[in-house]
């Protein structure tokens, strides 16, 4: 590797590792959102990916990519069991039962001694590194790029646009709600995981409603049209503080900011194309 490239991860290792991360996050908003489902709990399947990993590194010596495995299905084991009772909810009250999930969530990481309690989680391997993050982040958006582009991303996109119109014509509404949210709490995991395995520290803070909210404002930013729209919001947003270091103080502030002008003047994001379909079979229609 180059010197300069050497100096340049020496200099800037933890954003370069945070863009990663916060890419994987803004991918697991996508989902949600990409069928007009306004979850919040991205941020709390973010902290069972993290701490889940953090233990079965620190208590099992489980091996690296077990762990991965493990912390993908845990959050997706809870997406399953909450997906039930809320999935019946929509729009802002899907987005408060989500976020009360995540409080619940912080509070029993606060108080249970096996979290670490409000010190968090210190001393975790530093096992991730930008071959992990990047390249979960690539084969995420290799992924979603086939599936927006397939028939179920155009039903993905009839319940975004009317969710009665997409009923009305055959899609099975609570398998895609259910499906949806099990994915992106899989990947919320594991950006977690990655998350925890790059910094050797954790805390209940970091998995609260900032975050949420800041998740949130990766996908508008960048728009839902495809799932590289998120993606670079998350940069954008990710880089915004190393650009404006003197109002770092005013994160949230400047992330809500942005969230209401995105809404007023941008409503389908920087990147507001959207995926085309498959090509056609010779003789008959798209998939």
């Amino acid at each position: 590797m180059p010197a300069f490239l050497d100096d340049f991860l020496f200099t800037y290792e933890s954003l370069v590792h945070s863009l990663g991360v916060n890419g994987l996050l803004a991918l697991s908003m996508y989902v949600v959102l990409a069928m007009g489902q306004l979850s919040l709990g991205q941020a709390a399947f973010m902290g069972i990916g993290a701490y889940t990993s953090a233990l079965l590194t620190l208590n099992v010596g489980a091996p690296f990519p077990l762990v991965l495995v493990a912390v993908m299905i845990t959050p997706a084991l809870g997406a399953l069991i909450i997906g039930a009772p809320t999935l019946r909810l929509s729009g802002v009250y899907l987005a408060l039962a989500t976020i009360g999930v995540g409080e619940m969530l912080r509070l029993l990481y606060i108080n249970t001694p096996l979290f670490g309690g409000a010190l968090g989680l210190s001393g975790i391997p530093r096992l991730a590194g930008i071959i992990w993050i990047y390249g979960c982040l690539a084969v995420g958006l290799i992924v979603f790029v086939f599936v927006a582009r397939s028939r179920v991303g155009r039903a993905m996109e009839a319940m975004r646009e009317d969710e009665l119109a997409a009923g009305a014509i055959g899609v099975n509404l609570p398998r895609y709600k259910l499906g949806g949210l099990v994915v992106s709490a899989a990947i919320a995991g594991l950006a977690g995981a990655l998350d925890a395995h790059v910094s050797s520290f954790i805390s209940p803070a970091a998995y609260g409603f900032d975050a949420a909210v800041t998740i949130l404002s990766f996908a508008l930013l960048g728009g839902i049209g495809s799932p590289f729209g998120p993606v670079l919001g998350a940069i954008i947003l990710t880089l915004l503080p190393e650009a404006l270091r003197p109002l770092q103080d005013f994160r949230l502030v400047v992330n809500g900011l942005i969230i209401v002008l995105a809404v007023l003047f941008m409503p389908r994001g920087l990147l507001a194309w959207r995926m085309g379909r498959l090509a056609a079979r010779p003789g008959g229609a798209s998939r």
